[in-house]
């Protein structure tokens, strides 16, 4: 901003506000403080009579071209200055000049800076909660599948047998009792994936005898676009026969089965290379089997030689070493007796299996970083705090100028004077203006 754009809100004493004349004054005819006065309300008119105004002790930017009306001075043609980039200034922080004439503000600063510590944490958070968002923890829930089949126009001339061998299952809550065959159509919890996601393939073998043709049926995850709440399989028959069903786990991340004597020593039986790396660092942490001389490699006892084979093995060696003791889980291998007598649906076996289920807090943290980017109070609260800091602004600039003033008038005033014709030969655009010399008659008395 400008230094006589800077002033329109305040005039000093003695200014004009109509732009008229003020009568000529003679030496001596005055106070030496009352005569600097006028002289300052002379120039103030005589600047407003432009249309003008001024500030002292502003920062000087490239001012807006004037608006071309009739004035006493010497019809100029306006050279706009050059564009300058407009920063962003932070206008919750308050002026280093403010500061030393406010002594409460440095607890203002203080808590500017616990702000600054809040955001921080707070952006630490967020993006700690997108992460988990985007993969989100894993916990271990049981599976319950239940397999039963129905079947139709048994026993019937007119129309052709048929029989539905159905798979479907659903998570089991926390504390849910024992359910029966009876309830298995009852769909997954929407907070869960769909049955066939916990799956990697699903084969169903027939009777080769009745049904010599397709009687092996097989889906597999990869070539499926959509999840699906269960499996179903209907033929057309009406004799009886045991149907086998081989189910094969769908592990994210990857399972493995850990050979006798690597389960023997880490008691898992199924896990992630991750976590099986992870327990075999902790088994030489609290065994102290680390090599003091050199960190990076460990020290078999006899329970680790029967896994490795050495007596020294280095740590980022055994990711490596034990993927000749991982197998892949072991498939689950299921029968069914299809009944085509008797109640339908037929079939009262259910099986548990304990698989992997996303964390159930999935939509609440969706909806507290949802919240944390829509707090329109905090937003007002800083709306409300840059307005006051830009009233300290102004005000510290009412102050500097009547300080400056008070301190030495006259050298003030010819500062001032100074620093005002420099703004005007800038803002007429005339480098070789000479202010001064417009002031007399004579200057216009000259032939053009």
């Amino acid at each position: 901003m400008s230094m006589y754009n800077n002033y329109n809100s305040m005039k000093p004493l003695g200014a004009s506000s109509s732009g008229t004349q003020h009568p000529q004054i003679a030496p001596g005819q005055y106070p030496q403080s009352q005569a600097h006065a006028i002289v300052q309300a002379q120039f103030q008119a005589q600047l407003q009579a432009h249309g003008l105004s001024f500030a002292p002790n502003a920062k000087r930017f490239p001012p807006k071209p004037p608006v071309h009306t009739a004035t006493p001075l010497k019809q100029t043609e306006s050279v706009p200055g050059p564009r300058r980039k407009k920063h962003k200034q932070n206008e919750k922080q308050l002026p280093e000049k403010a500061l030393a004439i406010l002594p409460e503000s440095a607890l203002y600063a203080q808590l500017l800076d616990v702000e600054v510590r809040v955001d921080a944490a707070l952006a630490r958070k967020k993006v700690d909660i997108q992460e988990a968002v985007k993969n989100p923890p894993f916990i271990q829930k049981t599976l319950r599948i239940f397999v039963f089949n129905t079947f139709a126009n048994q026993n019937v001339d007119s129309s052709a047998p048929t029989w539905t061998l159905k798979i479907v299952g659903r998570i089991l809550e926390d504390g849910e009792e024992s359910e029966q065959a009876g309830v298995a159509a009852h769909r997954m919890p929407p907070l869960y994936p769909k049955f066939s996601a916990f799956f990697k393939r699903v084969t169903i073998s027939l009777d080769k005898r009745l049904y010599p043709e397709n009687h092996v049926i097989t889906w597999e995850n990869s070539r499926s676009s959509a999840t699906h709440e269960g499996f179903e399989v209907k033929r057309k028959g009406d004799k009886e026969f045991s149907a086998q069903i081989r189910l094969e786990m769908n592990y994210v991340p990857e399972k493995f089965m850990l050979s006798p004597v690597l389960r023997e020593l880490l008691g898992i039986q199924v896990d992630t290379r991750a976590r099986i790396v992870s327990a075999i660092w902790h088994y030489v942490k609290a065994r102290k089997l680390q090599n003091q001389n050199d960190p990076s490699y460990f020290h078999c006892d006899l329970a680790l030689q029967k896994v490795f084979g050495e007596d020294k093995v280095r740590f980022s060696m055994v990711s490596q070493k034990i993927s000749q003791h991982l197998f892949p889980p072991q498939v689950i291998l299921l029968e069914h007796m299809i009944k085509l007598s008797g109640n339908s649906p037929v079939g009262s076996a259910c099986y548990d299996v304990m698989v992997d289920v996303p964390f159930p807090m999935q939509r609440e943290l969706n909806a507290l970083v949802a919240n944390v980017e829509r707090n329109k109070e905090i937003d007002a609260c800083d709306e409300s705090i840059c307005g006051i800091i830009r009233k300290i602004h102004e005000h510290r600039r009412r102050r500097a100028f009547f300080v400056g003033f008070s301190q030495s008038p006259l050298e003030f005033i010819k500062a001032l004077v100074e620093s005002q014709n420099k703004d005007l030969k800038v803002l007429l655009g005339e480098s070789g203006h000479n202010a001064d010399k417009e002031r007399k008659s004579d200057f216009f008395k000259q032939p053009w």
